[in-house]
């Protein structure tokens, strides 16, 4: 494809709550590295939405600006080919959260299944306002640079067709502004915990995060979750489920050995020693080149600030171009012209 404004724009992202692991590299790191080739790639780090449930940890958030720019660079996203925004930086999201919220339905919130979700799990005192809006954010995250595409899993779906909606809505009030996003479900696999308990979060401690440094690595592999009904090395295990065998047809590159271990892991002729320490082998072999390029940018913080300046000026100029095409549509930018 020839010039770049002629790709289609692509808008993804994620909250600032830590740094990242191994299930965002699964989920969707590595996704993005070969996404930022073929389209116009915007990736946001949506501090305000962090915010919604994180309000009492305003530090936390300040740090992990830093630590998902420092894991996006060391996996490969390259601030050249892409553009990286904070949000809070790009001040036009907010303004079109506000202006959008006035013409979405209350019930289109109160039927999001992942906001109930989400609001079911939070205390009280911490459902506020803003948290019950952010689905109102997520969506002017994806209008702001009329993204034609967003990449999601497959249970992630419901914002994306909110903001169709609500993109549909403002252009049958106020005339054609924004397309209609369309969701790019890949190939998702979620990666379970190391503890088997669902899918990898921090506040579970069942992570391997990309910054791990080999001994971590090997420490909580050896600690790994495997065949609950396997008590001896001569009762024969289960693969299907079994986060070990999960885990190493992620990261370990050797399908033979792969194979191999999973025969005789059915058939009682190795024991989980063996196949968890092969694994931490394999994982540490796949982190080796990320660890060294963050240790690089680490070192070298004058890159880290420059990819996301260079990214959120590039996303303040359509952002400005989006919020003037809005507001010329809903006429609110020039009351004093008919004044003379």
């Amino acid at each position: 494809m020839a010039a770049n404004e002629q790709k289609k724009r692509i808008l993804t992202g994620i909250r600032p709550t830590g740094a990242l692991h191994l299930g965002h590299y699964v989920g969707a790191l590595h996704n993005w590295v070969d996404l930022q080739n073929q389209y116009e790639c915007y990736f946001l780090i949506a501090d305000y939405q962090a915010l919604g449930d994180h309000f009492h940890d305003i530090d936390l958030i300040r740090d992990s600006v830093l630590q998902v720019t420092l894991d996006w660079l060391a996996v490969g996203l390259d601030p050249e080919n892409s553009s990286f925004a904070v949000q809070s930086y790009v001040p036009e999201f907010a303004e079109l959260t506000m202006l959008l919220s006035f013409i979405t339905p209350l019930g289109m919130l109160e039927r999001n299944p992942t906001l109930k979700g989400e609001l079911d799990a939070l205390e009280v005192e911490r459902r506020t306002v803003g948290f019950f809006n952010y689905p109102m954010s997520q969506v002017a995250d994806i209008l702001i640079p009329r993204a034609h595409l967003v990449p999601v899993g497959d249970d992630q779906s419901p914002h994306v067709e909110m903001t169709r909606e609500v993109a549909r809505k403002f252009n049958r009030m106020f005339g054609e502004v924004f397309p209609e996003a369309e969701t790019l479900i890949g190939k998702v696999p979620r990666l379970s915990g190391t503890d088997g308990q669902g899918k990898m979060s921090k506040s579970k401690a069942n992570v391997i995060m990309l910054g791990d440094d080999e001994k971590t690595v090997t420490k909580k592999v050896r600690g790994m979750f495997t065949d609950p009904n396997r008590i001896r090395a001569d009762i024969p295990g289960k693969v299907e489920g079994n986060p070990l065998f999960q885990y190493h047809d992620a990261f370990n590159p050797d399908t033979a050995q792969i194979e191999d271990f999973k025969t005789r892991y059915r058939e009682v002729n190795i024991g989980d020693v063996e196949v968890k320490m092969a694994l931490a082998e394999a994982i540490n072999n796949f982190l080796d080149p990320i660890r060294e390029k963050r240790h690089y940018y680490e070192q070298n913080m004058n890159l880290v600030e420059d990819a996301l300046m260079a990214g959120v000026a590039r996303t303040r100029v359509i952002a400005a171009e989006t919020m003037k095409m809005v507001r010329d549509a809903m006429r609110i930018s020039s009351y004093t012209k008919n004044w003379k």
